[in-house]
């Protein structure tokens, strides 16, 4: 009954009962009772009438729950409709939105009591803003200032709004509201600046003794310092007004956020000796607050939050001004010894004990250290300058330039020597370490990557290897002590140690090679050291992953020192008998890493030795993988595989890798002997797992040996195809008779364990294989009804999804040859994995992504195929590709976006294309569309502008020769295709968003058709539609702007290329093998 009378909006709302409804919501009453309030409440909110009755809620109802409800209401309604509202209804909403918060914010006491709700009615208003003003509301700035002006409290609201509307157009704009939009509005709010900067500084002017007025006018003008126009900042007596506010305690840090607001602006040199004098000024006080010479990391840990948040601000305030003014403090002996006291600010500040504190300290770092080195790498290698790596010029001739950076560089002589310790002593840890010490202080494996410590590891490399550049002798100098006083030690700590090592592992490469080999001798050799005089199981631990990490990250000193190399090896598989946490991991991790760079070492035989060090290695194989996991020696095999596959002599490479395959194929021959003898001798449990295990071990070596590993896989390929077809059936059968649980059963999943790792190896072999068709025909036509009959004939739930990325690595591998093969692998395929995934958007997650990536590799290879397919099976392939892109896992519909463009391209170049498009353009266009205005499909954006730009395109390229529409159908015939699509889309873009006029869509497709050869303006032009049609708004839209941030990424790793050191060494594709 109650809701009965709710849901009746032809009369005013009864207010008692929407409250009693609001508080069963929020209520501790039965779940029963929450659900139906929940109910109701959706119900009215979705009631397009419903907005009508907000006024008379928020008039009569007691409750704030409530009135948030209507504003949120109301909200919707300003978001999506406010423009479609009669003018008398619009101004009726916003003059009486206007009166409650004036009244409200009249008198202290409302305002305190009501704050919350003050502050959502200010939100409201800000909304209706963004459609009304400038052009319909042209008095507000003027209104809300002199508004202000008459009492205290509503000058302190006032500024609340104007912060809101601040951040509103200038934070938050980006893809809110349209380019004009946001243009409009930045104008208004710089014309109208004037009044509003009045006010600010009449509050702030001793016109007030309010402390929170004060407060919120220092908050107001923060939120506007980043864009006002520049006299109102230099020309006024604002920043005196800001440094006498800066030592009072109550504003000290609202008015140093607005300092660090003023001193991140750049407009070049104009008011350089006004910022001169704010640094002087505000130095002098900072001494008074926080004297130089303080221990700022203990003064942090000790200090209240207020204290923290000033050395936060402090830091933000340094970086800002230095990043940006840096060099006016440079001109003269006063203002470098300023310079100098606040680099010894910010250097005591970076060791504070604080993540988010030493991260910006260290974006600073970072770049001032760029900057010194790109200056000094232009002077030291002019042809480097000639390839766009120039520094801003100074006054004068090349020799004056030349001096003048020596200055430079002997300015920061002192504070980047400081600079080098503190980064050696806080360096991040790298991926590479495995070996961490816990919260209760004990040495163990790491279990989970911590992404921003990576991250943050990145920066710190990248610092310190500009900072080895500019002065190497103090780098190496630096390092050493620390590394002399842990062997005595003087300074020995776990973390002392960890952070000294990876800071020398992460210079690896900035040296000249002469000093770096110099400098690693004594490292290596005091590390070693260090390892035999520490007692302690941990400290060992510690130690040996020291070393491991740092000799993994010079293999280029490895490959050069035969000695060295071999010592390393061996103390790797000493290491690998040690069973502390991790260290396996690391020593089999190391192992592979050094082999990976220094194979050819190991194949030759070396000065001194009497045979190659790989048939040393093999004799004694047995030995040093006794104590290693499964999963550590199959790394180790990857690791020899690679060594073997660096034999050029094939007798030699078949006869290493006969006797490193020699303990799993002993092992393979006993199981299969047993087999052929009795067939259940392979059902047992241990056998099993020994057969998977011997599987793993093949995958490894053929990872590593490719072509090479050939003798190898036809020795085991039948057997292993015979078992594979046993364990299927063993499946098979399991599932059938114990029902959907059987799959789930430890047993079952040990059998498919099998399967996997059998398609797993066939595929690694393959594609690492090289291009050799005939290797492929020997392979795939055995397995033909072995696993794609095995496919087919088996309950879904024992189908193996690998099958599908072996079948696409095989197509992808050996392309065109593979045609005449589609359709049995289509058949065994096809409908019975889409009738698999096509029942939701959750079953068989693995299948789905594989299934897609299939059929792109046999559109993109075998298209010729998929022509020969009858309409029905094209239809499927059609179907399966729109489920693709509608998915809303990333993966699968990014796969099946790509999986169309090759589509439409093929189809646009082929003899069908007429008929093609008849059938499916409109279908395509529409899906596109209806994927592209959801929210849940952002991250596909890009490609959804791809797609419907070739479709536009496509209209008019002259491909198409016969006309899109259904004559049939259609009444009259259009005088082009162009035409019909145009008036289509309009249609549908129409009938789908009723929220938008018939003008505003005509507008937007006749861009589309003219921007369609630009690719950059067709893709704003989407973008600004997104926003007008309300789809995206009040969301993160950073995934339409995908694409402008890789092409970002992509320059600044080439310009890190130019830089010795700053790509790893194991990140470079070299061939540095054969050196």
């Amino acid at each position: 009954m109650a809701a009965e009378k709710l849901r009746d909006l032809g009369q005013p709302i009864d207010v008692a009962l929407l409250d009693a409804t609001v508080a069963a919501f929020y209520g501790t009453g039965s779940k029963e009772e929450r659900t139906a309030a929940d109910q109701i409440l959706r119900e009215l909110q979705n009631n397009p009438d419903m907005w009508l009755q907000v006024v008379h809620i928020l008039q009569k109802s007691k409750n704030l729950n409530t009135k948030f409800f209507a504003l949120q209401v109301l909200e919707g309604v300003i978001k999506y409709r406010w423009n479609a509202l009669p003018v008398e209804q619009r101004d009726g909403m916003k003059n009486y939105i206007s009166e409650v918060i004036v009244q409200l914010s009249s008198n202290e006491t409302s305002f305190r009591r009501e704050r919350l709700y003050v502050n959502k009615l200010n939100i409201i208003l800000v909304q209706i803003l963004k459609h009304e003003w400038p052009a319909r509301w042209r008095n507000f700035i003027p209104d809300l200032v002199s508004a202000a002006k008459t009492s205290e409290t509503i000058c302190e609201n006032c500024m609340a709004i104007l912060k809101l509307l601040s951040e509103e157009v200038f934070d938050f704009s980006r893809g809110e509201m349209t380019q004009q939009k946001i243009k409009e509005l930045k104008q208004s709010l710089n014309s109208e600046f004037q009044l509003i900067h009045e006010l600010c500084l009449y509050v702030l002017s001793a016109a007030s003794q309010r402390t929170e007025l004060i407060r919120a006018t220092l908050a107001t003008l923060h939120a506007f310092l980043s864009w006002i126009p520049l006299g109102y900042i230099f020309g006024s007596p604002l920043l005196e007004t800001l440094l006498n506010f800066f030592p009072v305690a109550a504003y000290r840090n609202l008015t140093l956020q607005c300092l660090t607001e003023v001193a991140a602006l750049q407009f070049g040199d104009h008011y350089n000796a006004q910022y001169v004098k704010i640094y002087n000024i505000f130095l002098v006080q900072l001494q008074n607050i926080l004297p130089a010479g303080t221990n700022i990391p203990d003064a942090y840990a000790h200090g209240s939050s207020e204290e923290q948040a000033f050395i936060q601000n402090l830091a933000l305030f340094f970086t800002s001004f230095f990043k940006s003014h840096i060099r006016v403090l440079e001109t003269t002996p006063e203002n470098r010894s300023a310079l100098l006291l606040g680099l010894e600010y910010l250097i005591g500040i970076s060791y504070v004990d604080d993540t988010e504190v030493f991260k910006v300290c260290l974006d600073y770092w970072n770049s001032l250290v760029l900057e010194l080195f790109e200056g000094h790498h232009n002077l030291d290698n002019p042809a480097a300058a000639a390839m766009g790596l120039q520094m801003p010029l100074l006054s004068g001739m090349v020799d004056g330039l030349g001096s003048q950076l020596l200055q430079r560089r002997q300015l920061y002589a002192v504070p980047m020597s400081k600079l080098r310790m503190l980064m050696v002593s806080r360096m991040a840890k790298p991926e590479e370490v495995l070996i961490v010490e816990d919260e209760n202080g004990n040495i163990v494996r790491e279990t989970m990557k911590d992404n921003d410590v990576l991250v943050q590891y990145k920066i710190m490399r990248e610092t310190l290897i500009y900072l080895s550049h500019l002065d190497h002798e103090d780098t190496e100098h630096q390092m050493l002590r620390k590394l002399s006083k842990q062997l005595n030690g003087e300074d020995w700590s776990w973390n002392n140690l960890n952070t000294l090592c990876w800071a020398i592992g992460s210079i690896s490469g900035s040296m000249v090679e002469e000093q770096e080999n110099r400098f690693l001798v004594m490292v290596i050799r005091d590390l070693l050291n260090l390892c035999e005089i520490t007692k302690g199981k941990d400290n060992k631990a510690v130690i040996a992953s020291n070393i491991m990490y740092v000799v993994g990250q010079y293999p280029k000193f490895l490959r050069a020192h035969w000695k060295f190399l071999k010592t390393v090896v061996n103390k790797l598989f000493e290491f690998m008998h040690e069973t502390h946490p991790g260290v396996q991991d690391m020593a089999c991790d190391t192992f592979l890493k050094i082999v990976q760079k220094c194979k050819r070492k190991f194949v030759i035989v070396q000065v001194g030795e009497n045979e190659p060090f790989v048939s040393e290695l093999l004799a004694g194989l047995p030995a040093t993988v006794a104590d290693l996991e499964p999963h550590q020696i199959h790394t180790f095999y990857e690791s020899v595989g690679q060594m073997i596959q660096a034999e050029s002599d094939p007798q030699k490479r078949d006869e290493y890798l006969q006797r490193l395959m020699e303990l799993p194929n002993q092992k393979w021959a006993e199981i299969i002997g047993q087999a052929r003898q009795s067939v259940d001798f392979l059902k047992d449990q241990d056998v099993i797992r020994t057969v998977l295990n011997i599987l793993q071990t093949n995958t490894s070596a053929a990872s590593s040996l490719g072509t090479y590993f050939l003798s190898q896989i036809s020795l085991i390929f039948l057997d292993m195809l015979n078992v594979y077809r046993m364990y299927s059936e063993l499946i098979s059968t399991s599932i059938a008779e114990g029902g959907p649980f059987a799959s789930k059963t430890s047993y079952v999943k040990l059998l498919r364990s099998v399967k996997r790792e059998t398609l797993k190896l066939i595929e690694t072999f393959l594609d690492k294989a090289e291009d050799q068709p005939q290797i492929g025909k020997q392979f795939v036509r055995p397995m033909m009804d072995h696993v794609l009959g095995d496919y087919a004939r088996n309950l879904p739930d024992a189908r193996e999804s690998e099958v599908l990325s072996l079948f696409a690595t095989i197509i992808n591998k050996y392309k065109g040859a593979m045609t005449e093969d589609v359709p049995r692998i289509f058949e065994a395929i096809f409908e019975c994995t889409l009738e698999m995934i096509t029942k939701n958007f959750e079953d068989y997650p693995e299948h789905r992504l594989k299934f897609f990536s299939l059929l792109r590799a046999i559109a993109t290879h075998c298209f010729r195929a998929l022509i020969s397919l009858s309409s029905q099976q094209l239809k499927l392939v059609m179907d399966s590709i729109i489920w693709a892109f509608r998915h809303t896992e990333r993966n699968i519909a990014e796969t099946g976006l790509n999986l169309l463009l090759e589509m439409l391209k093929n189809f646009q170049a082929s003899e069908f294309c007429n008929q093609f498009h008849r059938t499916y353009f409109l279908t395509t266009e529409q899906e596109i569309f209806a994927v592209l205005t959801d929210t849940f499909h952002k991250p596909g954006f890009k490609l959804h502008v791809l797609v419907l730009q070739h479709l536009f395109c496509l209209v008019d390229s002259g491909s198409l020769t016969e006309p899109l529409w259904d004559a049939s159908t259609v009444p009259y015939p259009y005088p082009s295709n162009s035409t019909f699509v145009l008036e289509y889309t309009i249609k549908l873009l129409g009938t789908s968003f009723p929220n938008m006029t018939t003008t505003e869509v005509t507008q937007f497709v006749n861009g589309l058709f003219e921007s369609r050869n630009d690719p950059s303006t067709f893709k704003d032009h989407i973008r600004d539609f997104l926003v007008q049609s309300k789809e995206f708004s009040a969301q993160d839209n950073k995934d339409l702007y995908a694409e402008e941030a890789a092409a970002q990424r992509e320059r600044e790793r080439q310009r890190m290329l130019t830089i010795p050191g700053l790509i790893a060494p194991n990140e470079i594709q070299d061939e540095m093998v054969d050196l």
